[in-house]
């Protein structure tokens, strides 16, 4: 007997060390950047600026007053400097200016928040899609922190607005690996020198809704840092549809007919993302809906799939029983009204999303963390609440992180934290935002 009962412990500490267990990762605390009123983007502003290079037809002017009328953006998003002169001025100069104001602003209010000196960090990922300068834009952040030579640092490029989820995603799989570390995701997007200047109706859209922003990220696997972290990560879940052609082309960088780059949006995107986030729920669900829910989801598939029947729909899963708050990415009105009616959802847990799109507009990979910022302010969330974000982007690709807040964050609606992005204006939001509105110019 005496045998058995050692040789089961000898074997369960041979598995234990196999088999370690995952390191918990948490989140200390983010940031978000917040130009100053130089930068302010009124919608006449916009349209004016639009004018200036004389390259639009007037039907290409007309077709961005209309795509900026409906956009969801309101008066008070943010421009780099190089688009809002006179002329505007799209150089390199400038746009590694823009980069560095986005990036160095969020580390630095990070740092100071958390107490955490740049020295410290382990791991440095920084994603930006379209802008790739070299020295890298990690590069950038290392040699003005002065962080240390034994750093991890990666520069994520052409990934879309769903890189930083790709990077939180990296992060968690490196802080798996290396015990004790800080890891700092910079996510950050730039405007300066991708701005379309021709008349291809499809690549006209972007100008309308992107605009200035960035966050940063202080993750950490240190048992210690429980006490103080706001969440913890719970699940990540990436889909990529890159194999299929339609996905893979529906959001692509490329030159028009006349020679001009740009971003073009295929017709397909919202069925692609529809598609997409299909998939990642199929991946995600497992992992947070409770069992009843996942039952009737598969059986209303296997009804659907062995049905002649075309009109029987899949059972949507109520995600209000696995999650208390949504960050779904505003990348645009249609975006948001398609995943509110998809999954279901109400208007006040859209009310994030809307709300950082009409305060904002689309930052791109950074939305996410304004949208948390936002719940913050608002006092919304509480100690075990859990939270999905939701990203899309050009591959294509849909990324899911779930966080679960281990402290009531922001009691009080936020006021006494004057680094979050919607200090002092909170109590002006939820806004209406009209259909369409009219811009008079």
């Amino acid at each position: 007997m005496i045998f058995f009962l050692s040789l089961a412990i000898v074997t369960s500490v041979i598995l234990l060390w196999l088999f370690p267990r995952r390191r918990p990762v948490y989140l200390i605390d983010f940031a978000c950047f917040k130009p100053d009123d130089s930068h302010k983007c009124t919608r006449e502003t916009f349209f004016r600026q639009m004018m200036l290079p004389g390259t639009f037809t007037d039907e290409s002017l007309a077709f961005q007053l209309k795509m900026l009328e409906r956009s969801g953006l309101g008066q008070s998003t943010y421009a780099p400097s190089s688009l809002l002169s006179e002329p505007i001025n799209p150089c390199m100069e400038e746009a590694r200016k823009e980069a560095m104001d986005a990036m160095f602003s969020s580390v630095e209010v990070l740092l100071r928040k958390t107490g955490v000196g740049a020295s410290e960090i382990g791991i440095l990922i920084v994603n930006c899609s379209l802008f790739s300068p070299s020295p890298s834009l990690s590069s950038m952040v290392l040699n003005k922190f002065a962080m240390r030579e034994g750093i991890l640092s990666y520069s994520l490029g052409g990934m879309g607005c769903s890189a930083g989820l790709i990077a939180i995603d990296l992060a968690k799989h490196l802080l798996q690996v290396h015990k004790s570390s800080y890891a700092m995701v910079v996510s950050t997007e730039s405007m300066t020198q991708n701005g379309y200047m021709g008349n291809n109706r499809s690549m006209l859209v972007t100008n309308s809704i992107f605009r200035m922003g960035g966050a940063a990220v202080l993750l950490s696997n240190i048992s210690a840092d429980r006490q103080r972290a706001k969440y913890e990560l719970l699940h990540t879940a990436r889909t990529h549809k890159g194999a299929d052609d339609s996905s893979h082309a529906c959001v692509s960088q490329k030159e028009d007919d006349q020679g001009i780059l740009g971003v073009s949006l295929s017709k397909d995107l919202m069925r692609v993302a529809g598609d997409s986030l299909k998939e990642n729920i199929s991946s995600l669900g497992p992992l947070v809906l409770p069992f009843a829910e996942q039952f009737r989801y598969l059986i209303s598939l296997l009804k659907k799939n062995h049905s002649n029947n075309k009109k029987i729909k899949s059972y949507v899963p109520n995600f209000k029983l696995a999650f208390e708050h949504f960050c779904v990415h505003a990348g645009g009105r249609a975006v948001l009204d398609e995943i509110e009616k998809n999954l279901e959802l109400s208007e006040w847990d859209m009310e994030p999303s809307r709300m950082t799109l009409y305060r904002f507009g689309n930052t791109s990979s950074s939305s996410l963390w304004y949208e948390m910022g936002y719940m913050e302010a608002k006092g919304r969330i509480g100690k075990g609440d859990r939270v999905w974000q939701i990203a899309f982007g050009s591959g294509f690709k849909c990324n899911s992180a779930v966080w679960k807040a281990l402290r009531t964050v922001a009691e009080g609606g936020g006021s006494g934290d004057d680094n979050n992005p919607w200090f002092g204006e909170i109590d002006g939001f939820p806004v209406v935002v009209p259909k369409v509105e009219t811009l008079v110019v």
